[in-house]
């Protein structure tokens, strides 16, 4: 005979995977990479050979009073 413990687990994971198989989705239609029908990055369209400068901004607040 299996512990309890054991069975809730399995019990819980049966329901988890039935859950996810029973959730909607929708397939969306992404096209290929090389497909010449693809949407244009609006910084591609550009022509920009420099790519914008983009960092990280750390604020240290705990020293405010």
């Amino acid at each position: 005979m299996l512990d309890s413990f054991v069975i809730d687990q399995v019990s819980r994971r049966d329901r988890r995977e039935r859950d996810e198989r029973e959730r909607p989705a929708v397939e969306l239609p992404v096209p290929a990479p090389d497909d010449p029908e693809r949407p244009v990055r609006r910084s591609d369209e550009d022509g920009r050979e420099e790519k914008p400068k983009r960092g990280v901004v750390v604020i240290d607040l705990r020293n405010i009073h």
